[in-house]
């Protein structure tokens, strides 16, 4: 690994998808340039590498929103942009020579009761308007795609594909080593400031220029505790399944898939041919802790493994082979955001609210722009230097966060006693401030 430099010209702080991809596309605009990214465990320790391997452009708030903060003219280039991103994604793990099971095969979201359907037509309208792709599948259309149980329609986006997320980051730190940079793991940084980061031990890294690539750990260092929240999500997958079992189940064209409910579920054929299932539903832990035992919540694995046989009946009795889990990070109004202050030199990329997979590319494409001093349509686009505000301090943040989880699922065992959409929802985005 080497000695850690005294400067650089670029430290990157955090060896995840961010880092990593902000650190490639800035050798890419200068090679000369001297890249450090200081990792305090293993590159992709976080969800870089735990995560669904949704590449997508899926976008934690809507067109509308972002219109309503910035213009329709600009909420339509961020559109086109995380659909064009979906494909520089393929493009450079091509390039790279990255063997991560880029397969663009579009994202499947079914509606399985007439709550969801409801939902989801709403969700095909507002689409038409901004120009996102999504369509309505009926039952039969959605069944030949994924034949889950109790299945009334579904919508369907092509703009996503499938990767082995921990292939991915592996082979992008082995591309930035081999471009130039300077990747340090089990580096510990105490402090990042203006013009230099302070690491554990007291020594110092100074760099005209200081990028947090943090996500769910940025509430440990200093005056960030409230900028994201830690919000875990756990996954398990099964054994790899005969051909026989896939041709019952569906995903030809490896689609992932999700459903409509309130709390998030999803799920990918992965390239040795198992399912991986994640979804939300553990708790947010008071003051933004993170340990490595609240990767590991059995009644949530349990519920996992449940939602997916309930899901896919036809899994009889398939071995579940693995389970894990990690935290996301989470902004106040959930709106994501990247950003550099020339006058300090700091930049940040982050709140990815777990569709990050493909808006770490962007990010890093678009810290390079503003490091290197370009403008670029990337850097007029509406997310780079937005500041949302602060989370609530604590108790307020532990329990709006679990109060928010909660609504959720009394949100989806509603619909399901009813049948009809949940007098709950408005009360959840109430709480959720999204």
């Amino acid at each position: 690994m080497g000695a850690i430099p005294a400067r650089a010209d670029v430290v990157i702080v955090g060896g995840g998808f961010t880092g990593l991809w902000t650190a490639h596309y800035l050798l890419l605009a200068d090679p000369a340039l001297d890249v450090v990214v200081l990792e305090a465990e293993h590159v992709g320790f976080g969800a870089s590498g735990r995560n669904g391997g949704w590449v997508s452009a899926l976008w934690p708030v809507g067109p509308r929103t972002l219109a309503r903060r910035s213009g329709a003219q600009a909420a339509r280039a961020m559109v086109a942009e995380l659909q064009n991103t979906v494909d520089e994604v393929g493009r450079a793990t091509e390039s790279a020579a990255i063997d991560c099971g880029f397969r663009k095969g579009g994202a499947i979201a079914l509606a399985r009761s007439p709550a969801q359907a409801a939902r989801a037509r709403a969700e095909v309208d507002e689409a038409r308007e901004w120009g996102l792709g999504t369509r309505w599948l009926d039952a039969s259309e959605a069944s030949e795609r994924l034949a889950a149980s109790r299945v009334v329609g579904a919508t369907f986006t092509p703009h996503c594909a499938r990767v082995h997320p921990r292939r991915l980051v592996d082979g992008l730190a082995a591309t930035v080593r081999s471009q130039g940079a300077q990747v340090h793991e089990g580096v510990r940084v105490q402090a990042i400031e203006p013009g230099h980061v302070v690491l554990e031990g007291g020594e110092q890294v100074s760099a005209p220029h200081v990028i947090r690539a943090t996500e769910a750990w940025t509430p440990l260092l200093p005056g960030e505790r409230r900028t994201v929240a830690p919000v875990y999500s756990l996954m398990v997958a099964t054994e790899p399944l005969s051909e026989e079992q896939w041709s019952r189940i569906g995903l030809a064209e490896r689609e992932v898939f999700s459903d409509h409910r309130h709390v998030i579920i999803y799920g990918q054929r992965t390239v040795d041919d198992r399912l991986a299932f994640g979804g939300r539903g553990a708790p947010y832990h008071f003051g933004s802790r993170i340990k490595p035992e609240f990767d590991h919540e059995a009644t949530v694995f349990a519920d996992l493994r449940a939602t997916l046989t309930d899901l896919l009946p036809q899994l009889g009795d398939v071995e579940f082979t693995h389970a894990w889990g990690g935290p996301l990070g989470i902004a106040r109004d959930w709106h994501p955001s990247v950003g550099h202050d020339p006058s300090t030199g700091l930049g940040w990329a982050g709140g990815y609210v777990g569709d990050g997979v493909a808006a770490t590319n962007l990010a890093g494409r678009t810290l390079a722009d503003l490091v290197t001093g370009r403008s670029t349509a990337l850097t007029q686009l509406p997310w780079v230097g937005h500041r949302s505000r602060k989370w609530e301090p604590e108790p307020a943040r532990w329990a709006g966060i679990n109060a928010g989880l909660r609504l959720a699922h009394a949100a989806d065992r509603e619909e399901a006693r009813t049948g009809h959409p949940a007098r709950l929802a408005a009360l959840l985005g109430a709480v959720t401030g999204h």
